[in-house]
């Protein structure tokens, strides 16, 4: 069976009154706090109070009296002065003027010229050297007797060398490249060859074909004969 209840006790439908009645009630301590008033207190006299007064006390000013030292008492003075006159005589210093008159001559010593020798290096770079070393029939030029000097090398190179080589070797195929250093001595010789390269063989050939080069015109630098330094890279092409 299910409870009923009442309509009027559901508090739920007096709500908007009691927001009423509360905010009213608010307002009314509001109101009274604001209109409260206190009043000061009385407090009873706590008598005079008496201060003495201050004793004023006469400090005595004291001074430091230093002992004064009498002075040292003077040297006794000799019995007998004597005067000694100054007779050494002074030798006065001349100074003479190291001007010149404009109409004196002068000498001046004979003057030379020290021209000093120009250090030229032994050996120079092939890259910088001013005249080229020449090779046998070639002509012309600074600039063309250096270009001629180069394909006429690489051309007795090209010619002479064992290309054949390169692939009896086992080498993996690709281009292989020999680098042989030489030099061209001040006579014109080819001296201090030296190669390398991926196989002893190859460096072995390269030094034997560049020995093979024939005597040239030495190089020259500041017009004396010098030794010329020569790198030439050889590419073999190995199938």
């Amino acid at each position: 069976m299910e409870t009923k209840k009442s309509p009027k006790a559901n508090l739920e439908n007096y709500s908007k009154l009691f927001v009423q009645l509360g905010l009213v009630l608010a307002l009314l301590i509001v109101y009274v706090g604001i209109e409260y008033k206190t009043f000061e207190r009385e407090i009873d006299d706590l008598g005079v109070l008496n201060m003495g007064e201050e004793v004023e006390e006469d400090i005595p000013i004291t001074e430091r009296i230093e002992q004064i030292k009498p002075p040292p008492p003077p040297p006794p003075a000799p019995e007998v002065i004597e005067v000694v006159e100054d007779e050494k005589e002074v030798e006065e210093t001349m100074l003479e003027s190291t001007e010149t008159d404009e109409n004196e001559v002068v000498e001046v010593e004979e003057i030379v010229e020290v021209v000093e020798a120009e250090e030229v290096a032994e050996d120079v770079p092939f890259a910088i050297i001013e005249d080229a070393p020449i090779f046998p029939g070639c002509k012309g030029s600074k600039a063309e007797l250096k270009a001629c000097l180069q394909k006429s090398i690489e051309k007795h190179v090209g010619r002479k060398f064992n290309t054949s080589l390169a692939g009896d070797l086992g080498l993996d195929p690709g281009k292989k490249k020999v680098y042989v250093v030489f030099k061209i001595d001040k006579s014109g010789n080819i001296v201090d060859v030296r190669a390398r390269g991926p196989h002893a063989r190859l460096e072995k050939e390269g030094i034997s074909v560049v020995n093979s080069l024939p005597k040239m015109i030495p190089g020259k630098q500041r017009g004396r004969p010098v030794g010329v330094k020569y790198t030439l890279p050889i590419t073999l092409l190995v199938e």
